[in-house]
């Protein structure tokens, strides 16, 4: 693997923004491609990991009071109650902007359709006669759902915890928000917006990984009680990420998804333009977010990093961007071919992965790992990111390996109910007893032979 700057040959200029990965002319194995891939650096997830611990056992500790600590020193609020007036959410929902409520209105009646679609169908069979099996879908009684804060507003967010949430029949929902120093120590009104529109009313002004262990432990403040909840989901940076792994044993949690990130798969037929335009949206997130083309068309490169000059220096954020886009989470992966594009994207594993190739669809379908996949030119990340119906509570940092991303089953869980009639029980009276005795367990056959002998006497 080499790693550099694109110089003429390759066509690509000296002051580009995104670093180079030529993995041309190698072949890696899955695990030397998953080193190789950009990421974020070792030592800031050593960093959260200690720092999360030690807001978690803080807020398990003293309750209300960290959590007043952490929203003076992450949010620079002087926070009084905590939980939020029912009263401000309906406010916040009467003073909304009437473009933004249809836009939000209209996300939330597609993501509704898509998630009642994702309820799993309980399963029942008849192993034999008499033996009857059922796989029983059942939704969590009580969910926490954490929206971030920070650089940007988050309404969309909202949506996507909730309406899952509603969709699988969970009983009572609780949500968790930063703060706002500029809103007097509520969160921010869009968001409180949001909430109504969905009918939540349970709403707290805590941010960040202390509000996860909030959610996780319960907190009392004053009359104000936050009951703990069975599973935690929601989308934030690395230090929710982490508080999610370290909660695990807890509460149930979705998959890590921390800070944002886009990989891009794209030939010589895609667009430089769409390209560029969807590495900046993400970049645009946070400087931590990561975004990577791959690409096995270095004059391709060359297109991109010369409309990602062009677009940075147009963009709101352009700082911001600039320091996502030149991190170690960002980069080009230059490849020999698309099938090697695709094992790159395989073990990248994205949050979102776009295809901007020829036969998009097709090459969609080769993919095993990614929280979600974007399809040609007209299917950018921001649609899933707001209207599309899809999810965009995705898994991040690799994860997207094993993890999915929210959709309704994200908030139940499988019960399995064994029927037996006494004759179906008895035709499997010798085979229990028998493995019951190879493990020297005998009382687990005897709990059947106990049975028959009683089904004797009886006849």
């Amino acid at each position: 693997m080499t790693e550099q700057t694109l110089d003429s040959a390759t066509a690509t200029t000296p002051s580009g923004f995104l670093r180079v990965i030529d993995l041309r002319g190698q072949h890696l194995s899955w695990n030397e491609l998953r080193h190789a891939v950009p990421r974020q650096t070792a030592s800031s997830v050593a960093e959260a990991e200690a720092s999360v611990r030690s807001i978690i056992e803080n807020v398990q500790t003293n309750g209300a009071a960290a959590i007043r600590e952490y929203a003076q020193k992450f949010d620079g609020v002087d926070q009084g109650r905590i939980k939020v007036d029912p009263a401000e959410i309906q406010k916040a929902v009467a003073e909304l902007d009437p473009a933004v409520r249809k836009g939000l209105e209209t996300a939330i009646d597609r993501t509704r359709r898509f998630a009642k679609a994702q309820r799993p169908a309980d399963v029942e069979v008849e192993i034999a006669p008499g033996a009857v099996l059922n796989h029983r879908w059942t939704p969590v009684k009580r969910a926490g759902l954490y929206i971030p804060g920070g650089l940007a507003v988050y309404p969309s967010s909202v949506i996507m915890n909730v309406v899952p949430a509603q969709a699988a029949g969970v009983e009572s929902v609780v949500l968790c928000t930063p703060p706002q120093k500029d809103f007097g120590g509520l969160p921010h009104p869009v968001i409180l917006a949001a909430a109504g529109l969905l009918e939540v009313d349970e709403v707290w002004a805590i941010g960040g990984a202390q509000s996860l262990a909030a959610m996780a432990y319960g907190l009392t403040d004053g009359e104000d009680e936050l009951e703990p909840v069975n599973t935690v989901t929601g989308p934030g940076n690395i230090f929710v990420a982490m508080a999610k792994r370290q909660l695990r044993s807890i509460v149930g949690v979705d998959a890590e998804a921390g800070t944002t990130e886009i990989a891009i798969i794209a030939d010589n037929s895609a667009d430089a333009r769409f390209v560029a335009a969807d590495l900046i949206s993400q970049a645009e997130h946070d400087p931590d977010a990561g975004s990577v083309l791959i690409t096995d068309s270095a004059e391709f490169a060359q297109q991109v990093e010369a409309e990602l000059a062009t677009q940075v220096a147009e963009a709101k954020h352009q700082e911001r961007i600039g320091i996502a886009l030149r991190g170690p989470q960002s980069g080009v992966v230059l490849t020999d071919n698309l099938e090697r594009s695709i094992e790159v994207a395989d073990a990248y594993a994205a949050e979102h992965l776009e295809i901007h190739t020829e036969n998009a669809r097709e090459v969609a379908g080769r993919v095993r790992n990614a929280g979600a996949i974007f399809i040609g030119s007209y299917s950018p990340v921001p649609l899933g990111d707001y209207a599309a119906g899809s999810n965009h509570v995705l898994p991040t940092g690799g994860t997207a390996v094993f993890n999915s991303g929210l959709h309704a089953a994200s908030f139940m869980k499988a019960v399995q109910v064994i029927e037996y009639s006494r004759d179906a029980l008895a035709e499997l009276e010798d085979d229990i007893v028998a493995l019951a005795t190879s493990e020297d367990l005998p009382a687990h056959g005897r709990a059947v032979t106990i049975r028959s002998e009683a089904s004797g006497r009886e006849g």
